[in-house]
């Protein structure tokens, strides 16, 4: 029989999964600034776009100066209306040595959103950004939310990376190398409980005003996948049961790995999909605000990153 894989082997494997995972969620989820390049007096100039600010602040909306002449506009309108867009032209200003085209975009009540385009002419030419094809539509949707404790936001994010790497490392241990793994899987279940049971509703709380926005009260596509997870560790730590076993049978192994590949699914869905969104219509109605999800209702969640 080929040896078994080390203990260490399998915490860099989990490792490298967790910083995956992680790396995954950043670049897929909705507020991941827009990136791009602009052609500038001395070549490529490169950009990021925001798409998430708080509602302390106006958002501000910033491109470096691709060189002498150039000049532009944003035009913003609060999503998803049907009003005129607003136009706001595009201001230099030197900060740190660094020179920027800068315009300001009215900051918005949480989980209100603007969508935005911006249009930059430089050497006779009209850049518009986004691109055709750069997104799925032709503006950048922008997000607002309420400012959130530092502190708070690390703590969750620290321990939904932890319960990934020691659920991780404990699927990888019922696959490959059975010892510890009910000790691990308790663990995992542990981190999971107080990283996104608890901590992650308390940070929506601060964001958008709201504990709990997935089922049976909402859609919330982030909190529902965090309850699917949290659900199947505790079905996986439930056939492992509490009392230390020398063995771990055939089917406990396969539940821990099921366990494991559920969380590798939820964590390649990106980030905070379907989360709050403001009705509009009904604050312009003189209604309480509701966070509605647009494809069929119910209150939604927060961009946890």
């Amino acid at each position: 029989m080929p040896a078994r894989p080390s203990n260490l082997t399998l915490w860099v494997a989990a490792v490298l999964i967790m910083l995956g995972a992680g790396s995954w969620q950043r670049m897929t989820g909705p507020t991941n600034p827009v990136r791009g390049t602009l052609e500038g007096a001395e070549g490529p100039v490169r950009y990021a776009l925001i798409r998430s600010e708080e509602t302390v602040r106006p958002a501000r909306i910033a491109l470096p100066d691709p060189g002498p002449g150039a000049s532009g506009s944003v035009w913003y309108r609060r999503y998803p209306t049907g009003e005129p867009f607003t136009r706001v032209d595009l201001q230099k200003e030197t900060l740190d040595g660094r020179t920027e085209l800068v315009a300001y975009v009215p900051a918005q009540p949480a989980a209100g959103k603007v969508e935005y385009r911006v249009e930059l002419e430089a050497d006779g030419q009209v850049q518009r950004i986004p691109s055709p094809g750069q997104l799925d539509g032709d503006t950048i949707v922008m997000r607002f939310k309420d400012p959130i404790p530092l502190g708070l936001l690390i703590a969750h994010v620290t321990f939904m990376a932890l319960a990934v790497l020691v659920g991780m490392r404990a699927g990888l241990g019922a696959l490959l190398n059975p010892s510890k793994v009910q000790g691990l899987s308790w663990i995992a279940l542990g981190l999971m409980s107080v990283g996104g049971m608890i901590l992650g509703p308390i940070v929506q709380k601060y964001a958008f005003g709201a504990y709990w926005t997935g089922f049976p009260w909402g859609y919330d596509l982030t909190d529902n996948k965090t309850l699917i997870m949290w659900l199947v560790w505790i079905l996986a730590c439930g056939v492992l049961g509490w009392k230390r076993r020398a063995e771990i049978g055939a089917r406990a192994r396969a539940v821990v790995v099921g366990a494991a590949i559920v969380m590798t699914a939820v964590y390649l869905i990106p980030h905070s999909l379907r989360g709050s969104e403001l009705d509009y219509g009904q604050l312009q109605d003189g209604a309480q605000a509701e966070r509605v999800d647009r494809a069929g209702g119910g209150r939604l969640g927060v961009d946890r990153t």
